[in-house]
């Protein structure tokens, strides 16, 4: 699409141009009124008018162009969700001409900008440090669309080539998951440093794209700049979330190579890390050797022993910290709850639950779900549900999946069906909820029910997701899939299998093997 230059609006207000262009791309709405006779193409037109409008009118660089694009297949590929008759009645709507929309826009045009109720001034906008912060704002508030509107604001002020904006740009389309859209304003800055290098690196790692990561890694390091605390704190946390061990390690290296492990932030990182990618030696060696840890630090170690059933140590770590006169958050008692589940400690949980208000922490969901599933697993099912029905928050479809899976393993059908029907309540297309339902009445041989969920998950064309692992060897990750044959050593797989049953057998622990009764499949 062609822009076409505007001589007739130079003298325009053009903060008011923007607000018409969050108006008229509103992300998302809840709910969408069809128009009668405004097609999406004209609804289009107009909202890229709005674009060439506040486009500079002087000559645009292709780095320029690029920008001006990029926002334009963001509005083309967001315009089956304009919702203008919402912002300005049916009446506007139903208008057979264009003209009512352009009288609109010029009367916002000719708007006093001074007297407006903007929070921020155009003229302050105008600075690179004020709307670097702005873009960011929009950002932490996922809000792409009010930061589409900067971005085109950066784009007339000659701000979009300002290393700091590019990089708030960088997060904000990131954090909004537009990774293309990121990388691209990455690509077209003339100039980076460590901040743009950083954000983009961390755009990344959020979606767990260590190869990438890495790749951006080896790029910036054979370019001018040179990474900082929050690069390597950006690649550990994509070694934590795709249990890339070998990757960790040598990132861990070159931290220390770079005199950067014993940043607080980068330690936390590794300490989790290796947590999570079942290294407790080597995270309990980086947490030990801590010069200083705060609460993020405590925390960390807590949960990477809660996370592998370790209570004992989650729990003794715990009491250590109060010693410390460290104050525990949600997130400590969180994860001491989660120890004591696991082992079943059903007294001390409840003892660790109750003490929460007394270190000013209120219980939140989390916490309930915890509390739920810890005397769910003790078979205290009745007290579990009294626990549900009288908490002060309403509780979720977490809460009561997991009395429905604690009920499944007692078998206690009539709990489990109040707690199936009041998750199907909250999530009526959850296929997970109706295979524990079947499951629930098969385990009592209650052979019609179940019949009857699995036949009404067929007629609603429910599927549930494989489950999966993964290992890795030699930096290198395997991934197996349930029900997926296509390895081509399979059959030595499934030997070894079958050689781990026989030695748990042997030691005297028979493991429960419970048949799927529910066929999914469409």
């Amino acid at each position: 699409m062609i822009i076409i230059s505007l001589q007739t609006c130079t003298k325009k207000k053009p903060s008011f141009a923007i607000q018409c262009l969050r108006t008229l791309t509103h992300y998302r709405p809840f709910y969408s009124q069809k128009l009668k006779q405004t097609t999406p193409s004209k609804r289009l037109d107009e909202a890229l008018r709005v674009l060439d409008i506040i486009s500079p009118k002087t000559r645009v660089s292709s780095s320029g162009q690029t920008h001006l694009r990029l926002i334009q297949d963001f509005l083309q590929t967001d315009s089956n969700h304009l919702d203008v008759g919402q912002h300005f009645g049916n009446d506007f709507v139903c208008s057979n001409s264009t003209a009512g929309l352009s009288n609109v826009f010029d009367e916002m045009f000719d708007y006093d900008v001074e007297n407006s109720n903007s929070i921020i001034r155009h003229r302050d906008l105008h600075k690179e440090s004020v709307l670097s912060n702005a873009v960011s704002s929009c950002g932490s508030a996922r809000d792409i669309h009010g930061g589409a509107q900067y971005h085109c604001l950066a784009i007339r002020s000659g701000y979009v080539a300002n290393v700091y904006v590019g990089s708030s740009l960088i997060s904000l389309y990131s954090k909004c998951g537009e990774m293309v859209a990121a990388y691209k304003v990455f690509q077209e800055l003339p100039v980076r440093n460590v901040v743009s290098w950083t954000a983009i690196i961390a755009a990344f790692a959020q979606e767990w794209q260590i190869e990438m990561c890495l790749e951006l890694y080896r790029m910036m390091r054979n370019s001018t700049s040179k990474p900082n605390d929050f690069t390597f704190t950006s690649i550990l946390s994509a070694c934590t979330g795709s249990g890339a061990l070998g990757q960790g390690r040598s990132a861990h290296c070159q931290s220390i190579q770079m005199g950067f492990d014993s940043y607080i932030q980068v330690a936390n990182a590794l300490v989790s890390m290796y947590c999570k990618c079942g290294s407790l030696e080597d995270s309990f060696y980086v947490f030990n050797n801590m010069h200083t840890k705060d609460i993020v630090s405590w925390n960390s170690m807590i949960a990477g022993y809660a996370q592998h059933g370790l209570a004992e140590q989650a729990i003794n770590l715990f009491e250590e910290m109060k010693k410390q006169k460290v104050k525990p958050d949600a997130i400590a008692f969180l994860s001491v709850l989660s120890s004591c589940r696991h082992a079943g400690l059903v007294e001390m949980g409840k003892g660790y639950f109750n003490s929460m208000v007394e270190h000013g922490v209120e219980p939140e969901l989390d916490h309930y779900s915890c509390l739920v599933d810890l005397l769910g697993r003790a078979g205290l099912l009745e007290e579990a549900r009294d626990c549900i029905q009288k908490m002060p928050i309403y509780p979720n479809a977490v809460i009561w999946g997991s009395l429905l899976a604690s009920c499944r393993l007692h078998g206690d059908v009539w709990v489990g069906i109040q707690a199936a029907e009041s998750r199907l309540l909250l999530e009526p297309e959850c296929a997970a909820t109706h295979v524990q339902l079947a499951n629930l009445y098969a385990s009592v041989k209650c052979w019609d029910q179940a019949a009857r969920v699995r036949k009404l998950m067929k007629d609603k064309g429910l599927k549930t997701n494989p489950g999966h692992s993964w290992i890795e060897i030699k930096n290198a990750l395997y991934r197996f899939r349930a029900e997926d044959k296509s390895n081509t050593r399979l059959a030595e797989i499934l030997a070894v299998v079958d050689c781990l049953v026989d030695h748990m057998k042997s030691l005297g622990y028979e493991p429960e093997m419970q048949q799927e009764v529910v066929d999914a499949a469409p």
